[in-house]
Parts: C-alpha cells; structure tokens; sequence
C-alpha cells in the first residue's frame, strides 16, 4: 500500500513538474526587439548606456520584453540609413546621431550650437526632454522617441599640428558630424568634411582630414591616439558646440505594446535616466582623454584669452542658424533653450 502511494505521488510529482518548470523558468517573451547602431559591441555607448538600458527594461517587464542589440551596423545598411530603418521597420529601435540625416531634426540643432551647448551634458538632456512636445515633437513625426541625448561636446582633434588660437584652425580640414557642425568649422576658417565617426581613422591616416570636432569618449572605441597628437578644449571642460543623439522606437511597434509595457519603457527613459546618461558619457569623455595623454598624445587647454578668440568668432552661428531655419520660429527656440539650459544646469 505504501508502494502504491509513493508511486502515486511520484507520478503526480512528474505531472507536476513540467508546470513547475514553467513558471520557474523564463517564458518565452511576448514582445522581441531588435536595437540597431552604428559602433561597435565594446563601444562604451553599447556596454554602459544600451544594454544596461535595455536589460532593466526587460526585468522591469518581468521577462515579458527582449531587447537583442546589433551593434555595428550588422541588421546592414549605413549609419545615416538608420533613422528610416526604424520609421520603415526593418528594425524595432535605433540609436543614431541626428546629424547623420541632415535636414530632418532642424529645431534639435538648437542645442548643438556653441554658446548654446557649452559643457552641461545634463542639462541638455533635461531641456530636450522639458521642450520636446511643445518644440521639437513635430521632427520626430515617423517614430516614437524613447529619449534624446548629447555626449561630452565636441572637442578638437589634430593628427599633427597644435591649437592654441582660432588662427591655428585656419585653412585645416576638419571632419564633423553633421550640418550644425560645418557652420561652426566654416566660422573657425577651415573646411568642414562630413563622415560618420567609424570613417575618422582612417580619414585622419590618409590625410583626407586634418583633424575633428569629437569629443573624448570616441578616442580608444576608434584608437584615436594613434592617429593624432593633440587634443584640445577650452577651460572647465567648455566645448565648441555638440550632438544630438535619439533613441528611437518605430510608431506602429509603440502603439502595438500594451499600456504596462509602454509604462516600462518610459519609467526606463524618465529624467533620472537622462541624468544618468550625462554621467555614463562624462564619465567615458574622462576615460577617453586619459588613454589619448597616457599614449603620449598632449591634452591642450585653452586659456580664457585663448578661449574668447573661438567664442567671438563662433557667437554669429546662432545668428546664422536662426536666419537659416524660417520655416519655424527658430529665434523662440533659441530663447527656450537658453532658458531650460539655466533652469537645468547642474
């Protein structure tokens, strides 16, 4: 009789443990995303901001979302091929710079611009996110923006020759990420070359550039100390202006995810991210700039005199990009920008 009982309860315990092993066991997911971008996997941009992003996502959603990350452009196509794979939805989710689509984020630029952006990484994150509805919403049209984001600022990067001055840049070529980008190498006396940052090194090898407006956090992703000597920026960190950065779901995978799940994403994407962010991207520019002077390359900073001769020079760009853009009111959004940038600032 006992026999019979333990084999009775063996066997229900048999029965039983399939359910048991489901419900301990993670289920498959009931969403899959694909998150396509340009740099690679070890890329400080993938390994501190994409998948710690990615991975609270989807234990916030209990297992319910996965996001698999294709780094380096391997889903195909280029970078400025990016922004129109996640409107089209080829892929699910991008991050891509703006810039590399010129023409189709104008009222972002905004804070792109120098004396605009100087070295406040969070409150530039803060202040795209405070304006973007009633501002900026009307770019991002195809897409569901997940959030938007800026890196360290551009910095100088030389192969060979020092900048102490704005007359050191003078007759240069000088690579830069996108249309804001050129109006400020133009006002530095040299020629703007546009290319997608996985080009830079072997551009600046070749001679096709002389140097770049990049900031730190890129040098040892692409081993720039060895293709430059210098780099250099102006005093307390201040830039010359910087990117724009969205991360990006397409419109008809968003409206598809039930309400709690669009609730995960956007508790994941909140302003404590986006202060996060700034630190993850100060925190790589700092790491970048050690590798380039640990590698003997020489980290130049401007003086204050040295400095206003690139500010006097760079303050019409605003002016310029303002009378650039009328199909919209671009001086308001100057005025709105400074304004959350000093409310923001940290």
């Amino acid at each position: 009789m006992k026999r019979r009982q333990f084999l009775l309860a063996a066997g229900a315990g048999a029965l039983a443990m399939p359910a048991l092993m489901r419900k301990g066991w993670a289920a498959e997911p009931e969403v899959s995303l694909k998150l396509h971008h340009f740099l690679g996997p070890k890329s400080p941009a993938q390994v501190m901001m994409l998948e710690p992003w990615a991975r609270s996502i989807e234990k916030d959603s209990g297992g319910r979302v996965k996001i698999e990350i294709y780094p380096s452009m391997t889903l195909g196509g280029s970078p400025p091929q990016l922004f129109r794979q996640v409107a089209d939805g080829v892929v699910d989710i991008i991050w891509t710079v703006n810039g590399y689509t010129p023409g189709l984020f104008p009222r972002s630029e905004v804070f792109e611009l120098p004396t605009v952006f100087v070295n406040d990484i969070a409150a530039t994150n803060l202040s795209m996110r405070a304006m973007f509805d009633e501002y900026l919403a009307p770019e991002y049209a195809a897409v569901h923006v997940l959030f938007n984001h800026v890196h360290a600022g551009q910095a100088i990067h030389m192969a060979r020759k020092p900048v102490h001055t704005i007359a050191d840049t003078k007759g240069t070529k000088l690579r830069v990420p996108g249309p804001t980008g050129n109006d400020v190498v133009i006002a530095m006396g040299a020629t703007p070359v546009t290319m997608p940052v996985p080009d830079l090194p072997q551009a600046l090898s070749t001679n096709a550039v002389d140097g770049a407006l990049i900031p730190w956090e890129i040098i040892p992703a692409l081993n720039l100390q060895d293709v430059t000597k210098y780099q250099i920026e102006g005093p307390d960190m201040a830039r010359f202006g910087t990117t724009t950065f969205q991360v990006s779901m397409n419109k008809d995978r968003w409206n598809s995810l039930p309400d709690d799940l669009k609730q995960v994403f956007d508790k994941n994407s909140d302003e404590a991210w986006l202060k996060k962010v700034a630190e993850i991207w100060r925190e790589d520019d700092n790491h970048g700039i050690a590798i380039a002077v640990e590698a003997g390359n020489e980290h130049i900073v401007l003086t204050d005199a040295e400095m206003k001769t690139f500010n006097d020079a760079l303050a019409p760009v605003v002016d310029k990009w303002v009378k650039d853009h009328d199909g919209f009111d671009s001086a308001a959004i100057v005025k709105a920008a400074k304004a959350n940038m000093a409310k923001y600032k940290s």
